[in-house]
């Protein structure tokens, strides 16, 4: 099992811990025992959150405030990865934009969060990740135990996405980079799973300035709760991938397959209609 049983020196850091799909996956991973190092840049929640998981777990679970968007917040959080009991590491650290690029550009703020977007979605979730495989790889070698690392990536990884085209591209980075560690860790007992999510109700859609949620049907809208569950399943399993619910499984045949030409004037008309 390339994550390990758990135990109190079996530690997974866990990044975006803080609400939504992170803080979810941290409970799915309190339940089954494991403690955590819990991450985000919002120390009240998460120390609200280390109280929940240590009632559930009766395990200490440690809290690390810090914004990955910066240097100096990334290289602490790189440094926890030293930590000997840290046996997985969930990159679940990320957030949405949403509107065309041209109507972006030429305000400050908003070309501001394109940049914090590629900075937190792409590199710090590559740097903590190539952190992770370094020093797992380097333990089960000298005879320690397996690791695990859980990528956080989106449907929106599967084709590009009018309206949403950084936020699109840097899943697309995600599950590119993360299914070919994976290829490159067979053998290792460490793995690398990404969990590609549809919509999910956090607080991402407030955060990306858009109501969509409120105009699809509820069929389509997932809980954070159960992705939690299948990514945390997927990477105990050492799974490359996993997409969960059957509508976002065909959602991403259709965005691999479909051709281009046909795709993308629909998914700017369907964009479009949700105010992106």
């Amino acid at each position: 099992m390339p994550l390990p049983p758990p135990g109190p020196v079996a530690r997974v850091l866990v990044t975006g811990a803080s609400s939504g799909i992170g803080a979810a996956v941290a409970r799915a991973l309190a339940a089954r025992g494991y403690p955590t190092t819990l991450v985000a840049r919002r120390a009240d929640a998460l120390a609200d959150l280390a109280g929940e998981l240590g009632g559930l777990s009766g395990l200490e679970h440690e809290v690390h405030a810090a914004d990955l968007g910066t240097d100096a917040g990334l290289d602490d959080v790189r440094a926890l990865l030293d930590d000997e009991r840290v046996v997985g590491l969930v990159n679940a650290a990320g957030f949405g934009v949403t509107g065309r690029v041209a109507d972006l550009a030429d305000d400050a703020g908003q070309r501001a969060a394109l940049d914090g977007l590629v900075r937190l979605n792409v590199l710090a979730l590559h740097d903590l990740t190539v952190a992770a495989v370094g020093a797992l790889v380097r333990r089960a070698r000298a005879g320690g135990p397996s690791g695990a690392v859980l990528n956080v990536s989106s449907i929106t990884a599967f084709q590009p996405l009018p309206g949403a085209a950084s936020y699109a591209a840097s899943k697309a980075f995600v599950q590119s980079f993360s299914e070919a560690v994976h290829a490159e860790l067979a053998g290792t007992d460490v793995t690398l799973t990404t969990v590609s999510p549809g919509l999910t109700r956090t607080g991402f859609a407030e955060a990306a300035g858009t109501d969509a949620f409120d105009q699809v049907p509820d069929l389509v809208v997932g809980e954070a709760a159960d992705v939690a569950e299948a990514g945390v399943a997927a990477m105990a399993r050492g799974d490359r991938s996993i997409t969960p619910g059957l509508v976002n499984q065909l959602s991403a045949l259709g965005g691999r397959f479909t051709p281009r030409t046909l795709l993308l004037p629909a998914l700017k008309a369907g964009m479009e209609h949700f105010g992106a």
